[in-house]
């Protein structure tokens, strides 16, 4: 079976984020695999410990990204791919990193490919979904489960507290929930075993592409952080006297009423 795993480079979940100059600051800030991602990759190796293949796992962005994909690999994926774009694209967007995918994997004959949901940066989670519709490939979203029968699949997938089942056939594309799988950690042989893996890296001339075919449809106006917590008021007095207070403050200040 031939699975792909869309993986991204993200903050570390517990970075305090900070701005310089109307733009997010990464100066020395740690970076992980999108713990979503995580998910995908974890569900790719099962998938292919049960059904035999390959997986490989691919990243879009810049040369940093290689530590997380030695990390996937030293999980258990068979391959790694980075498509590097630091110096073609100056702007991107969800659109950006789908077309180039999308051209990636249009003569690669995926049987599945694999994605987070979403994103911790972004929180968009538009690219699993762009890639599928270019590729016109079936994709279903938000997985807790997956089972495959030969080509036949049965995904069960999370609808906000609920539980939906849906029947479909490979190839497919799913973006993986939380709850689908426990990710594994990294070993000692297999972080020494990820140094001989394939990796490749490709730059969107390898692709047949130019900085015009992958213009971001989008635009960032302004990044700002969110206003500061005040401490809340404590009311005193009767509970007449408590009520009028509330309303005087609900009127006044939080202007609700």
């Amino acid at each position: 079976m031939n699975i792909y795993v869309l993986l991204k480079r993200t903050f570390d979940t517990e970075e305090k984020i900070t701005l310089a100059n109307g733009k997010i600051n990464d100066d020395g800030a740690e970076f992980i695999i999108n713990p979503y991602d995580e998910y995908a990759v974890e569900e790719a190796i099962q998938v292919r410990d049960t059904h035999g293949g390959v997986v490989t796992v691919v990243s879009v962005g810049n040369e940093l990204a290689e530590k997380q994909l030695r990390t996937a690999l030293a999980m258990g994926a068979d391959k790694a791919v980075l498509i590097n774009i630091e110096e073609d694209v100056e702007y991107g967007d969800q659109f950006t990193t789908a077309k180039i995918i999308s051209e990636y994997l249009k003569d690669k004959d995926p049987d599945l490919m694999i994605a987070g949901n979403v994103a911790i940066d972004g929180g968009t989670g538009q690219v699993g979904p762009r890639v599928a519709e270019l590729l016109s490939i079936p994709y279903i979203t938000t997985i807790t489960q997956l089972k495959i029968n030969g080509k036949n699949v049965s995904v069960t997938r999370d609808v906000e507290g609920d539980a939906e089942i849906i029947e479909t056939t490979l190839p497919l594309l799913v973006t993986a929930q939380q709850g689908l799988n426990e990710p594994r950690y990294p070993s000692l042989p297999g972080i020494m075993k990820a140094k001989k893996k394939p990796f490749e890296e490709l730059e969107l001339d390898d692709l047949e592409l130019v900085e015009d075919d992958v213009a971001a449809k989008t635009k960032t106006i302004e990044i700002f952080l969110p206003p500061k917590k005040e401490a809340g008021k404590v009311l005193s007095g009767d509970l007449n006297e408590q009520v009028k207070a509330l309303v005087q403050l609900l009127r006044s200040e939080a202007k609700v009423i």
